[in-house]
């Protein structure tokens, strides 16, 4: 495959992820290409009906400088006909990119992204990714939406630069 840049950790049993994908996919905006990375104008978890899990997103070591004023919440919504999932952020770099993932387990478990089929693609509609660009003041909101329920081990959300895949800003456990 198409090497990626990196991903936000482990995969589920704390290995490197494997950050590569089928090299037929469009490789433009970081890899995603057209996928789902969110619309800011769709209903937002906390509206989309269904069972609503939300967290606060609280800061972490692994944060670039200058972004510890981050936060925020997450909500996740699994419906009878799929998942949304909103994120709102505060304390941002006015103007900078960022992107948020659905996680396995709980933030203190450190584990990799939450996949609908464990060990396919690293990319929607296969997992949950957010695009978030942060407005003139630093805020920034997103909400995604996949038409797959996420199973009960879907517990967090992980915010990071989209320039710095690696550097976790901050994570939200659901409950």
């Amino acid at each position: 495959g198409v090497p990626l840049p990196g991903g936000c950790g482990g995969d589920e049993g704390g290995a490197a992820a494997d950050t590569t994908m089928d090299p037929a996919i469009d490789q433009s905006a970081m890899g995603h290409g057209d996928m789902n990375m969110g619309d800011s104008h769709a209903t937002p978890a906390a509206n989309a009906g269904g069972d609503l899990v939300s967290g606060t997103l609280k800061v972490l070591d692994t944060r670039p400088p200058g972004l510890d004023g981050v936060a925020g919440t997450a909500d996740l919504a699994r419906r009878d006909d799929g998942t949304t999932v909103t994120v709102e952020l505060t304390g941002l770099k006015p103007g900078a990119s960022y992107i948020a993932h659905v996680h396995f387990g709980a933030c203190a478990e450190g584990l990799g992204h939450y996949q609908f089929e464990k060990g396919g693609l690293k990319v929607p509609p296969n997992e949950i990714h957010l695009a978030v660009d942060a407005d003139d003041e630093g805020r920034g909101f997103m909400t995604a939406e996949n038409d797959r329920v996420v199973g009960a081990d879907a517990q967090s959300v992980v915010v990071h630069p989209k320039d710095l895949m690696d550097n976790k800003i901050a994570c939200a456990d659901l409950a």
